[in-house]
């Protein structure tokens, strides 16, 4: 039989949904309708939010698609859930302008963008749903619209890791809101949408889901962790899908040769260990045999050992000898094994490089600085610093000081060029949020990520955007040194900086070198 066709409008464009008279692809025809519905939502919920847009106007625009999801949805149980997309976005869109993550002005040019969207089309015989040349392709790519390009992130946004999430998403929508007030990307605006997996890779499985078919996504960026990872990373891969500044440091993001799909801006945990251990050795003077390492019991953990292990042998010879493990169950602070093992230990310990979360590595330096009053503690720079610092400073400033972290950025309390930009940045969007490691980190590798997408093009897809990777090279934002990637080299940063603790929870560069 013949087809039905469907003029369904949103975000700047109109879309043509061809279904056939026995229902054709539904699933696929729902998704859709849903991923109109929050690209919509958003806009008007912004919109609504904002005193100097007239009302008429909204309501038209909510009119307008209101009709299409009653002509489009092919059952009660479709239309409900679009429906309820719809508002959910709206009240994203208003909390957005409310928490100046959007601007007015970006939401007046969603809705002028909807407006002629949904305006009628030329008549010339039969009639025919308006569609725009240059967006037409574009809106057969997964996450990317007419205005809109989407990038989901599964991070913790719940739980004793909640303030990792918090700060990775805080880091992306800077930047994002920053390029948004400058017109987008290509005329594109850019959103993320978070799914809370409580660092929980049985959680991520459902988030990385959701945030495919629910939220329709283009990418990922910012995902949080290493066993999260062996379960998002796949699932990226599978699905052809850019898997980009993962929060690890782990081998799993950085294959030999790299995952075609899977690009990083952090430098490794192999990399951060070396630097610590090189640190202690060689300008410390501390003997290899009295080096320890507390680690999380996963990839994480494991990558953090490792590298201690490489380190040491580089520094030995082929004979590294044995090193102390200390382990803990990750999502967890319980440190009391650790602690018993420490103490057992014949060979004396004068530091430790810990592989471990804030908390779990807050609560034994807690249990073991008595002890040991003048043991060294070197912690990766996803240790979250700033939480690290205050769950210290809570304890007592003598827990804080001459604890060394190393970073994936300079230090935020610099005043560089690009550390100016990202605290008024920051200010701007997120006025109450005070500057952190890993919201600057997430800060840059969003900026990183938006050059991609401008090489791109406009006609956006995921090849292109790994192309555009893969051409980038020598990339200067004010680090101090340049981002780069190729063909064979997905990571764009190798440098490590290192700071330490004062008494007053105030860190200082150091040299490791």
């Amino acid at each position: 039989m013949g087809r039905r066709f469907t003029p369904v409008f949103a975000g700047g464009i109109l879309l043509t949904l061809s279904l056939t008279a026995s229902g054709g692809p539904g699933d696929n025809r729902g998704a859709v309708l849903r991923g109109l519905a929050s690209q919509v939502g958003r806009a008007l919920g912004a919109a609504s939010a904002c005193p100097n847009i007239a009302r008429p106007r909204i309501d038209a625009i909510a009119a307008k698609f209101s009709s299409v999801i009653k002509s489009s949805a092919a059952n009660q149980d479709e239309f409900n859930a679009v429906v309820e997309q719809l508002n959910t976005a709206e009240s994203e869109g208003a909390r957005a302008v409310a928490g100046k993550q959007t601007g007015c002005s970006s939401a007046e040019r969603q809705l002028a963008d909807l407006e002629n969207a949904s305006a009628p089309a030329p008549q010339s015989g039969a009639v025919q749903p308006a569609v725009f040349p240059a967006q037409e392709a574009a809106a057969a790519v997964r996450g990317v619209s007419g205005n809109e390009i989407r990038f989901g992130a599964s991070v913790p946004l719940t739980g004793p890791n909640k303030d990792y999430g918090q700060q990775i998403r805080t880091g992306i929508e800077t930047a994002f809101n920053m390029a948004n007030d400058a017109g987008g990307v290509n005329g594109r605006m850019l959103r993320l949408v978070t799914a809370d997996d409580g660092y929980e890779p049985t959680r991520t499985a459902e988030t990385v889901k959701q945030l495919y078919e629910r939220d329709q996504v283009f990418g990922f960026v910012g995902n949080f962790g290493t066993a999260t990872a062996t379960v998002s990373v796949p699932f990226a891969l599978e699905r052809h899908m850019l898997f980009y500044a993962g929060y690890s440091g782990a081998n799993v993001l950085r294959r030999d040769p790299p995952d075609h799909y899977v690009f990083n801006y952090r430098p490794s945990y192999a990399e951060e260990t070396d630097a610590a251990v090189h640190y202690l050795v060689k300008l410390r003077r501390i003997k290899p045999e009295h080096i320890a390492v507390f680690a999380q019991q996963d990839g994480f953990g494991d990558a953090g050992f490792q590298g201690v292990e490489k380190a040491v042998r580089a520094l030995r010879g082929s004979n590294g000898g044995s090193i102390l493990h200390l382990t803990y169950q990750r999502n967890s602070v319980d440190v009391d094994a650790a602690v018993s093992q420490l103490k057992s230990h014949k060979t004396p310990i004068k530091a430790v490089v810990m592989a471990a979360t804030y908390r779990a590595a807050a609560r034994f330096i807690e249990k073991t600085r008595d002890a040991y009053p003048g043991l060294i503690y070197t912690n990766p720079s996803v240790v979250e610093p700033d939480s690290l610092r205050d769950e210290l400073l809570l304890l007592g400033p003598k827990y804080a000081a001459g604890v060394i972290v190393t970073q994936a950025v300079p230090d935020v309390s610099g005043y560089s060029s690009l550390v100016l930009e990202y605290k008024s940045a920051l200010a701007k969007y997120f006025g109450g949020e005070a500057p952190s490691a890993t919201s600057l980190e997430y800060y840059v590798a969003a900026r990183v990520l938006i050059e991609a997408l401008k090489h791109a093009g406009p006609q956006l897809d995921t090849e292109k955007v790994v192309d555009a990777f893969e051409a980038m090279h020598g990339l200067d934002f004010g680090l101090g040194t340049p981002i780069s990637f190729g063909k064979s080299e997905h990571q764009g940063l190798h440098k490590v900086w290192g700071t330490q603790l004062d008494e007053s929870g105030k860190y200082e560069p150091i040299d490791l070198q």
